[in-house]
């Protein structure tokens, strides 16, 4: 089993590693990193990098896809050669995917059209311009065989339950004790509907730079 990960300047690094530290445990899957060109790319906080070590051409397909976010996705929804890239490697996955914005580059390929998906928070109402339906009170949505995480860290939920789909729910399980994946955060305000203006503000603002 083949899962692709899109790789590219400024995307979120949890977006991308999350996943891959659920994902990348399934037995007999082989995990590729790719993007435009060979080699380091930084991240949105510029001091981690990850090596992509294929490029986007010798990447033709995959049984999962999973497309990063972050604030370099702007960038690539007016790419064509990665737009086009991620429309035709969807043509030959079981599950194409995305956490944070990378919901957007999805979109952006038609692919969403008329699907359910979600977000981060800050960028949900982009969705409907690309004719997607918007949810943000789920931090994994699955419409068909697109499945789309909201912010950051929702791309560990979203990569357990992609699990349990192609292993089952046993591995699935497994790994997340593998992984000792047990919430318990030191704050209530993780989501939109439980932080306060004051900190949601400061969100903005860190968003923001």
């Amino acid at each position: 089993m083949r899962i692709a990960v899109l790789l590219y300047d400024e995307y979120t690094a949890l977006d991308a590693v999350g996943p891959y530290e659920v994902l990348s445990r399934i037995p007999g899957a082989e995990v590729v990193f790719t993007a435009a060109r060979r080699g380091p790319l930084r991240t949105d906080m510029k001091s981690l990098a990850l090596t992509a070590d294929a490029t986007l051409e010798e990447v033709d397909s995959a049984d999962v896809l999973l497309v990063p976010g972050g604030p370099g996705t702007s960038a690539r929804l007016t790419d064509q050669a990665v737009v086009e890239w991620v429309r035709a490697v969807d043509a030959t996955t079981t599950w194409t995917t995305s956490v944070c914005s990378g919901s957007l580059l999805l979109a952006a390929a038609g692919l969403l059209e008329g699907r359910r998906a979600t977000s981060h928070w800050i960028c949900l109402d982009q969705l409907p311009r690309f004719g997607a339906q918007p949810i943000g009170t789920e931090r994994v949505v699955i419409d068909g065989k697109y499945a789309t995480a909201a912010g950051v860290s929702a791309g560990i939920d979203l990569a357990l339950t992609l699990t349990g789909r192609l292993a089952g729910d046993t591995m699935a399980q497994a790994i997340q004790l593998l992984i000792e994946y047990d919430p318990q955060p030191p704050y209530a305000s993780g989501a939109m509907s439980k932080a306060s203006p004051e900190v949601v503000e400061k969100a903005r603002q860190l968003l923001s730079g």
